[in-house]
């Protein structure tokens, strides 16, 4: 069930992002509501998995998938719209791209991005990158983010908290992306 959720609100993701290009507000409305149901579903997903004992390897992978492709697709048409400029998802898209790939030689080694494994060893590194805490209000700063692009198309009014909210996910992305860089060096050593 819980990889169902995953892959159902990537899915919707898409829906979301292709309304926004029929502009007008209703359309706009329903956007904002289904992205609304895909920021709900991304914490849904992992509680399904606990509740159920539906955790595996595949189920974290799949939701890490999920996750990247949801903030790809907003970030990347954000700009394509022009509500958002190019930077915003070449930062994101290349932030994620490292980090991903310094991850993968993580695991290769038998560590996880997050959890009791995690590959962080410093605490610093360790709360900027896995804790529960940075790892929540990231997703709540992407969230309200999207949410309010979406808005501040409709209501003008709302664009300063929306654009000061996407901008601020883009600098929590970079800043939590650079333990996992710096960290990684061991690995890269390795190999």
């Amino acid at each position: 069930m819980a990889n169902f959720i995953s892959i159902f609100r990537t899915l919707l993701a898409f829906v979301a992002v292709g309304l926004l290009f029929i502009r007008t507000d209703g359309i706009y409305w329903t956007a904002f509501v289904f992205t609304v149901l895909v920021i709900w579903m991304d914490g849904l997903d992992g509680y399904v998995a606990r509740k159920f004992n539906e955790t595996s390897k595949f189920g974290a992978v799949l939701d890490i998938l999920s996750d990247r492709i949801v903030e790809n697709v907003y970030w990347i048409s954000f700009a394509v719209l022009g509500w958002l400029p190019l930077w915003v998802p070449l930062v994101v898209l290349t932030r994620g791209i490292i980090t991903d790939g310094l991850r993968g030689l993580a695991i290769e080694q038998g560590y996880a991005a997050f959890g009791e494994n995690t590959m962080m060893r410093g605490k610093i590194g360790r709360f900027i990158v896995a804790s529960n805490f940075s790892r929540f209000s990231y997703a709540v700063l992407k969230a309200i983010a999207f949410a309010l692009v979406i808005v501040a198309q409709i209501i003008p009014e709302v664009s300063p908290i929306a654009y000061f909210s996407a901008y601020g996910a883009v600098f929590f992305c970079v800043v939590r992306g650079l333990p996992v860089i710096i960290e990684s060096k061991r690995f890269l050593i390795k190999n």
